[in-house]
Formats: structure tokens, sequence, C-alpha cells
């Protein structure tokens, strides 16, 4: 609706997880990188968690759309399975179709997985909002990490999902499943106003803006005292910050209108802690502590230390680039990837 009036391309702050809209902060970069390291080391079981609305499934498939085309990669996005439909998706993925119980799957399966990796071939399996997986899968799980050879694992199992897939791993019962994890990963919340400044204006440029300073220091600090540093929320504010200044014919995006938005969407904080925290634009202000000149020195120093790239990613400086400024090949087009979406949330 507010596209035309701020002259954009597309809408920059939509609470889908869009990989397309990926913001490379010092703080999602920190946990890409280590994604990267442990599927290019074979690390085994991989641990990634996060607050809800911190990035994680963007930031999986971002990678999921990276990935070689020798990766063979499956992407379960509903875990309310049973024992059953849980070997179902896996062995979809894997191409095999007869079996009759659970020993001649796993002979098959391992037999499958040898093979893959004895032509160098990688078998990676994501599993999104694992924290809701029932303890009888999650020891199905462990199982799988037994295929491995001497010294290298023959599948590679990613578990992503909400703080409390971490208490769900410190249980007794699981205890036996948390030695194997081999990599754990924490997405943070972006930590200060001035990443919060980056991600709005980076999502602006990619959504087409000729001008991305829409929004003013002080309606960026607020936004930051409301979203505690959470994506989702900083969408959602921005969404609908923009659509009541584009019913106001406001170009510019103050302190107020973000205020009023926050207040209907019951995200602003105690009042008292927010006069404490200043009030005015003036007062917002303080919480840079760097000039313009300084931050960007800083963003291309980070860029300059991101020198080694893992061989199985297609992630060479070209492709950020591109798909920072909007203009890299379609997202949709997954050539590369084996990977199939299932409907009811796997593989078919």
């Amino acid at each position: 609706m507010y596209k035309e009036f701020f002259g954009l391309e597309d809408i920059p702050f939509t609470l889908t997880p869009d990989p397309r809209f990926i913001v490379f902060t010092p703080s999602y970069n920190e946990v890409l990188a280590s994604l990267y390291y442990g599927l290019e080391s074979a690390k085994g079981l991989i641990v990634l968690t996060g607050e809800v609305g911190t990035g994680k499934t963007t930031a999986l498939r971002w990678i999921l759309r990276r990935l070689d085309s020798s990766v063979l990669a499956a992407y379960v996005f509903n875990p309310r399975l049973s024992v059953e439909e849980f070997y179902h998706h896996v062995t979809q993925m894997l191409g095999i179709k007869d079996w009759t119980n659970k020993a001649e799957l796993l002979q098959v399966m391992g037999k499958v997985l040898e093979e893959r990796h004895r032509r160098g071939l990688r078998t990676v399996l994501i599993i999104d909002e694992a924290h809701e997986l029932s303890d009888y899968v999650l020891e199905e799980i462990r199982l799988l990490m037994n295929f491995e050879s001497d010294n290298a694992k023959h599948l590679q199992i990613v578990l992503t999902g909400q703080p409390e897939l971490r208490e769900k791993l410190n249980q007794p019962n699981l205890r036996q499943l948390k030695q194997r994890v081999a990599l754990r990963c924490k997405m943070h919340q972006l930590p200060n106003v001035d990443e919060i400044e980056r991600y709005i204006t980076e999502r602006l440029l990619i959504a087409g803006s000729d001008q991305p300073n829409v929004f003013t220091p002080g309606a960026i600090d607020l936004i930051f005292q409301c979203s505690e540093g959470i994506p989702r929320q900083i969408n959602n504010l921005c969404d609908n910050s923009m659509l009541a200044a584009y019913a106001d014919g406001e170009t510019i995006i103050g302190r107020q209108i973000v205020e009023e938005v926050a207040d209907n969407l019951d995200l602003l904080p105690n009042r008292e802690l927010l006069s404490l925290n200043g009030n005015s634009p003036n007062q917002a202000a303080n919480g840079k502590v760097l000039t313009n000149e300084a931050k960007q020195e800083l963003w291309q120093n980070q860029n300059r230390a991101e020198q080694s790239k893992p061989r199985a990613f297609r992630t060479d400086e070209r492709a950020l680039n591109e798909n920072r400024n909007g203009n890299g090949s379609s997202f949709d087009e997954l050539d590369d990837v084996h990977l199939e979406i299932g409907g009811v949330g796997g593989f078919y």
C-alpha cells in the first residue's frame, strides 16, 4: 500500500523469513560463520537456539539456498511427528522406498549414507522448531548419529529451536544425545542502536529505496527500546510505522509515529522507563557514540575480516554483495539444492 509513496519496489519489513532481506550485521555474521564451520567440518550434530523472532529460520533458508550441488539437504519445518512419520521424511529424502520394519530401514539407510560419503557427497538433515520434538524422536536422532566411519560422520543434523531446546537437551533421559552435540550456536537479539539502524537502512535499500533515511534517529532509538532488538518485532514496528506515515502523508517517520504504533501493538515500554531513557530526539541521540564515518569504517573492517569461505558453500564476496544490493539471482532458483518441502512440514 505504501510502496509507491516511499518509492519502494518491494515491502521491506514483512514478517515472513525471506532470505533476500537478510542483513549481515556483526552478530548475525558470527552465527552464520559458526554454522558454516560446523557443516564444512562435518561436525555431526549442531544445535542452533535463539529467542522467538531473532531470525533462525531466515538464516537456515539462506544457507539452504547456497549449499553446493554435492550436498543433499532435507528441511523439516513441522517437528510434531511420530517416529514413523519422522523416518518417512528421512527416507523420502534419501530415495529409500521399500522397507517393512525399522531394522531393515536402518540397514538400507546405512548403506546409502556410506555410499554417498565414499563418493564425497554430503547429507544434511535440518529440523526447525526442534524444541517441539518428542523425546522419542530425539532418541532416534541420537541413533542416526551412529552412521559414521572411523574418521567422519555420514549424516549431519542441525537442530534449531527456541531456548527451550537447550533445557530439553539437559533432561537426564537425553544426556546421551547432549553428549553428541559437537557445536552450539546462539542467535542473539541485535545488541544496540547502531546495528538496528543498519538493519533498517539495508532492508530499505534492498527494497529499492533511494532515500533509506526514512526513520529519524529518535524513531530508531525508540524502535530499539520497544523491539528489544528482536528482528521480527523491528519489522512489525517499521511496517506499521510506514503505513501510519503514509496515511498521514509524512515522508519522514519520527519518534511520535513509532510511539503511537508501539502503543497499538502493546510493545511500548513502561512510560516511566521510557522517560528515563529520554523521550526527545536530542536525548535519543545520546545512544550513539560514533560518527557515521567511524561506523562505516567498522563495517568495512568487518567485511575485510571475512576472508576465508567454506568450500561446501557458494558464499563468495560477489554473492554477498548481490544479495545485499538486491541484485542477486532469485531465491526461488534452487537448482543446486535437492530440496522438496512438503505441505505438512517435511519431504515427499
